[in-house]
């Protein structure tokens, strides 16, 4: 099966959801129109990223009676989308959260479980830490999501990878910091290592929505990616610019490169539980 990605970088209004839900719309009909199954949004794509107390306003408890989602499932019927937005549920909690919708039905929510709370970020003032991580089905076969500073901790793709995930959806808001010989940033440059690294280390699809744009003194760099499953970049969106990048790929490639370096596979999967047991039990031999 052969499916198209497409990665939309945009510079979301901050707090402005109705805004941002028509910046939706039209990246929606515009890969529609491209023949794209799957459209990724960056990380908090309907609310903008330095919320604070903007956070509470711009929540969504998300269900078909909440009017943004309600419009955005409707969309979903003849496209696949990966959004994201503040995630307000029963109890009145708020996550930085990622949705996958698609056929007018929510498939999968995930909230955010590493909150940076270091130097320019201060995630973990405002949001409360998602505790769980988990692989979906899809019509395209099984993938995981990941926001910004989750894929950086290899514990949470390994986890998706364990449980069955073939394609890795990565989001994120990132802003531009530190200087590399070449005209790139050094933290788009990091990113893009580890996406490579993580899709030819588990052998899967790795795609990746990164915004642009200035917020509060950031300036979130784009630069979105999506890998094969041998490490090879299939596409880059350009760096800085409102982009729509649309880019097919092969899942038959999962048996060409699982066939030649069985890395699932081998896998000790009851090592690594008997050493974490070891670890967190604080056993000295």
């Amino acid at each position: 099966m052969k499916i198209k990605i497409a990665l939309a970088q945009f510079n979301t209004k901050l707090g402005e959801v109705q805004a941002n839900l028509a910046t939706h719309l039209e990246l929606i009909a515009e890969a529609k129109q491209q023949g794209a199954d799957l459209l990724i949004f960056p990380e908090l794509s309907l609310t903008g990223y330095v919320l604070q107390d903007l956070a509470v306003t711009t929540a969504i408890q998300p269900d078909q009676n909440d009017p943004v989602f309600n419009t955005l499932l409707d969309a979903s019927r003849g496209i696949d989308l990966m959004v994201g937005f503040v995630h307000e549920d029963r109890r009145h909690r708020f996550y930085i959260a990622s949705a996958y919708l698609a056929e007018g039905k929510i498939v999968h929510i995930h909230n955010k479980v590493y909150l940076p709370t270091y130097g320019m970020f201060d995630e973990g003032r405002f949001f409360a830490w998602g505790d769980s991580v988990r692989a979906f089905d899809t019509r395209f076969g099984r993938m995981g999501m990941l926001i910004c500073e989750d894929f950086w901790h290899a514990s949470l793709p390994y986890l998706l990878w364990l449980d069955g995930a073939d394609i890795l959806l990565f989001q994120s808001a990132s802003p531009g910091r530190g200087l590399t010989a070449d005209p790139r940033l050094s933290s788009s440059t990091w990113v893009e290592h580890t996406n490579r690294a993580y899709a030819g280390l588990f052998t899967v699809f790795v795609a990746h929505a990164n915004r642009v744009g200035y917020e509060d003194g950031l300036n979130f760099w784009g630069g979105s990616t999506i890998f094969d499953p041998n490490g090879d970049l299939v596409v880059r969106a350009p760096d800085f610019e409102t982009s729509l990048c649309v880019a097919e790929i092969d899942l038959n490639q999962f048996h060409r490169t699982r066939a030649r370096l069985p890395l699932l596979r081998d896998e000790r999967t009851n090592l690594v539980q008997s050493e974490l047991e070891r670890i967190l039990g604080n056993h000295e031999d």
